[in-house]
């Protein structure tokens, strides 16, 4: 009966489940969910004259009635050009100053369908902040699970919308333990970035937004941090949909950028594994919003990076140091965790044609790294 609807579904033990039910994993193996949902193909044409944000892309949007009411004008940033073969999207320059405002809006929006008596989230900071505003914009009560140490700027950004923090002790896997604990208790929303799909439906529409810029088309090679690997998903769900629709001829290389100081999805990619060989060691990392020991959606992540030809890159915290400095100086100021992919870049061998990084944070958020 629910093949026939929007549904929850597990993509190990292809369960499914309601999406107006507040359960935020699969109840077999505790895993995050996908969306049986089937977009239906934009028309370019018709982008002209529709509204300026992410929710222009509707067709390939799952339903969500309160979705520009929620809206806060997030999507359509800039694309703009770092060298003759590299281009940078700025979703820095979101409502929020992050990506996460893509996935934000989508959950905040299905939240208030459900009505529940309290939004939970746990964060590094940017999803943390970005869900804070968005279910400030719905009405929303909000309480967000952060590691203790989180920028104190991230921390004013999240109490004023209003939200509660929670600081958890120790690094960001206790966090998202101590949250996924409160997200059982009754009422609760789990407003994850990482186990709700909805998320992801709200990253792809960076890649169909690449699409409109470029002209109906795609660039070579889009590379994208990975930590828990929520853009990277997003764009490849939207590379496939993007494909099947019969609206690109190829898909782009995937190419994900890990910190060579917790990259336990690079070592699983070149080891050859499907899954993480283990997890890693939680090591202090200037990208501290990638810095994620065992990402739950890992073998999704590796999966959609080998479906596109793409690879794995890792950077030291030298090279994200110069990397922060060297965007300065070009006139952008972007957080340690934003800077990762075009630092990866700059150290790689080129690629041929297009290639697009994100600069995904605000530096005013965290500050110039020592």
């Amino acid at each position: 009966m629910l093949s026939h609807m929007i549904a929850y579904e597990c993509p190990r033990c292809r369960i499914q489940s309601p999406t107006d039910a507040l359960t935020w994993c699969c109840p077999r193996c505790r895993g995050p969910w996908d969306l049986a949902f089937t977009s239906a193909p934009v028309s370019l044409p018709s982008l002209a004259s529709r509204v300026n944000s992410l929710w222009r892309y509707t067709e390939a949007l799952p339903p969500l009635p309160y979705g520009p009411e929620v809206s806060l004008g997030e999507g359509r940033t800039p694309l703009v050009r770092l060298t003759d073969s590299v281009s940078a999207k700025l979703d820095f320059l979101m409502p929020t100053l992050s990506f996460k405002d893509r996935g934000a809006v989508m959950l905040a929006a299905h939240a208030r369908r459900l009505e529940p008596r309290t939004v939970l989230a746990d964060s590094s900071g940017n999803a943390g902040t970005a869900i804070a505003a968005y279910g400030a914009r719905a009405g929303l009560d909000c309480v967000v699970y952060v590691p203790e140490g989180t920028s104190p700027k991230k921390l004013e950004q999240i109490r004023a919308h209003g939200a509660r923090v929670v600081e958890v002790p120790g690094d960001r896997e206790a966090t998202a333990r101590a949250a996924r604990e409160a997200a059982d208790e009754p009422g609760v929303f789990y407003a994850s970035h990482v186990y709700n799909p909805y998320f992801l439906h709200g990253t792809k529409t960076y890649v169909y937004e690449l699409w409109e810029e470029l002209g109906g088309r795609l660039p070579d090679t889009i590379v994208v941090p990975a930590g828990n690997g929520t853009l990277l998903l997003g764009a490849a769900l939207a590379l496939d949909e993007l494909h099947r629709h019969g609206l690109v001829d190829t898909r782009p290389a995937l190419v994900a950028v890990q910190a060579a100081a917790v990259s336990p999805l690079a070592e699983a990619f070149h080891a050859g594994a499907e899954d993480l060989t283990r997890p890693a060691a939680a090591r202090p990392t200037l990208a501290e919003g990638i810095a994620i020991p065992a990402p739950p959606r890992a073998r999704q992540i590796l999966r959609a990076v080998r479906a596109t030809g793409g690879t794995f890159l890792t950077v030291t915290e030298d090279q994200i140091r110069a990397a922060q400095r060297d965007l300065a100086r070009r006139g952008l100021f972007v957080e340690a965790t934003g800077v990762a992919c075009w630092a990866a870049v700059n150290a790689a061998p080129p690629r041929p044609g297009l290639t697009v990084v994100p600069l995904c944070g605000a530096g005013t958020k965290t500050g110039l790294v020592p």
